[in-house]
């Protein structure tokens, strides 16, 4: 009697677990073999030198209960450009049936990793053998993610998936921070938000199988000429010594006008690294919500208007700056004009909202600034996460108020990005209005 009562017992917990989540994780190191321009500064002057540690792609698979997929890619690159996530998510439908609703491809922003084809050219100094170096690496990187979902589909497993916001505050607000007085001053000033948002990944044995989690401050402190991941680089190393076998993966949040502060020592890089990683330990041995076995996906495309481009005059007077990126957009925009080429007057922009049981994701391209996550806070409440840097990075995503004060999140980043003008004062409500429709097809209430 007692054995037919276990037999049925293990049967129930079987079929329970049968039910469940499934998930699947693998992990690729994409460091350049060769010496590489590296992406995000335009002050360097040559290539990279070594690495401090090994660039990774990471990706974590989920299945619900109803056999329904979603990839999350992360990925120690300054961002993904359009051309490229275009690429990769075709052939990710092509070869596993996913949608761009169902796959998210994030990155980290690191200041530290590779130039990519297509992205910020202009504030380059690329010779023709960089050029050729950054094309066929972005090649490779392409094959290796391809590679990387599948691996992770291989690896799907009975799971239980749980999620909770932790909390630190390295992260300082740049625009209304300056970093040459922040020693003297006794007090920051925002808008800032400081979640640490965890999701945690137990396999049937019990044993920690993934750790996603994010941030949203820029992985700017350093500049140094050696490959890293900056401080989510050291994050993850910290988590996965913490936990053997486990993979962690990090994902940005909306960083655009949020930067470590202090910063520019590899010390300082290890300690955020480290207070982003405690953060993260603190959620975990703690009690977190339990995700119910059910995904929900929805995504996007909406035509961003820009504003009108700089006249000619205009162009020829920013050519005469000493600034060598802002010579190379303005000088750019002068020969395509003299061509006749017609400026872009739009942008195709990608939103994206999951629902993993009760927990709300929503995903945002661009350099997304921090209003947005307290926007989707007020709207959606405090337990959604927000990632900005995900399927295309093509600028910076201002707010209405910082499109009003203008400034380099404002205005002149779309430069660095190769734009030819600033975003339309309509940008902000139109991308509100975008997620709040994704929300209604995934079931999500927006607050009264």
């Amino acid at each position: 009697m007692k054995k037919s009562l276990w037999f049925i017992w293990l049967l129930t917990l079987s079929s329970a677990w049968a039910k469940g989540w499934k998930a699947g994780v693998a992990k690729v190191i994409i460091t350049p073999k060769e010496s590489i321009w590296q992406a995000g500064y335009a002050s360097r002057t040559h290539a990279s030198e070594g690495k401090l540690h090994d660039l990774w792609a990471k990706a974590l698979a989920l299945e619900d209960e109803n056999g329904k997929q979603s990839v999350l890619v992360t990925t120690d690159l300054l961002g993904f450009p359009k051309a490229m996530s275009d690429r990769i998510r075709a052939q990710l439908h092509r070869q596993f049936g996913l949608t761009k609703a169902q796959i998210i491809l994030n990155s980290s922003h690191t200041h530290s990793g590779p130039v990519l084809d297509d992205a910020l050219h202009d504030i380059y100094p690329l010779d023709a053998n960089e050029q050729v170096k950054i094309t066929r690496y972005s090649r490779k990187l392409e094959a290796q993610v391809i590679t990387l979902v599948a691996q992770a589909l291989t690896d799907l497993e009975p799971v239980e998936l749980f999620a909770q916001n932790g909390v630190t505050r390295f992260q300082v607000n740049r625009r209304n921070n300056k970093e040459a007085s922040l020693r003297e001053q006794t007090e920051l000033k925002g808008p800032n938000d400081y979640a640490v948002p965890v999701i945690k990944v137990v396999n049937a044995k019990g044993a920690l199988k993934a750790i996603a989690f994010g941030y949203a401050c820029h992985p700017t402190v350093l500049d140094i000429y050696q490959l890293s991941g900056d401080y989510p680089g050291f994050a993850q190393i910290e988590i996965e010594k913490a936990h053997p076998g486990t993979t962690a993966l990090f994902f940005q949040g909306a960083a655009g006008d949020q930067n470590p502060l202090p910063r520019r020592t590899t010390p300082l890089a290890r300690q955020y690294g480290r207070e982003l990683a405690v953060a993260v330990e603190r959620v975990l041995e703690e009690p977190m919500r339990p995700l119910t076995a059910q995904l929900r996906t929805a995504y996007s495309e909406i035509e961003l208007p820009l504003s009108a481009p700089p006249s000619e005059a205009e162009l020829i007077k920013i050519q005469s700056e000493t600034t060598p990126y802002l010579k190379r957009w303005a000088s750019r925009m002068l020969a395509e004009k003299k061509q006749g080429k017609t400026f872009i007057s739009s942008y195709t922009y990608p939103v994206q909202m999951w629902k993993l049981g009760d927990q709300p994701i929503v995903s945002f391209g661009g350099e997304l600034v921090i209003e947005y996550t307290i926007e989707c806070k007020k709207r959606f409440g405090p337990d959604i996460f927000v990632l900005g840097y995900s399927n295309d990075v093509m600028g910076y995503i201002p707010s209405a108020t910082i499109l009003k004060e203008g400034g380099y999140e404002g205005a002149s980043s779309q430069m660095v990005y190769g734009l030819p003008s600033i975003w339309d004062a309509s940008v902000p409500e139109l991308i509100y209005a975008e997620i709040d429709k994704l929300a209604q097809q995934i079931g999500m209430a927006k607050n009264k």
